[in-house]
């Protein structure tokens, strides 16, 4: 648990790319945090579930940036609603130019 004032140790998202890339080759956990100087290597296993879960997309910072995220979700979501309306009102007039 962390601790009143603790600072944590941040890795920059080249380094987690070459440790899951080194890994993935078949590199022990020890050997690669060792090269990398990355002091938990349990942190390693995380960025590899990461990965195969979300991709390069999981190894980047997402602290700070919710609001963004979410708003970025609103406009997808209203973006594509305003598509299917469109879609379905070409679908409508094309039925009604050809009767």
């Amino acid at each position: 648990m962390a601790r009143k004032g603790q600072k944590f140790k941040t890795y920059s998202f080249e380094l987690k790319k070459k440790a899951i890339e080194m890994r993935l080759q078949g590199i022990p956990k020890a050997k690669v945090a060792k090269e990398l100087g990355i002091h938990d290597v349990g942190r390693l296993k995380v960025w590899v579930r990461k990965y195969r879960e979300h991709g390069e997309f999981g190894l980047m910072e997402h602290r700070g940036r919710r609001k963004e995220y979410k708003d970025l979700e609103r406009e997808v979501k209203k973006l594509r609603l305003e598509n299917d309306v469109l879609k379905k009102w070409l679908e409508i007039l094309a039925r009604e130019g050809k009767s």
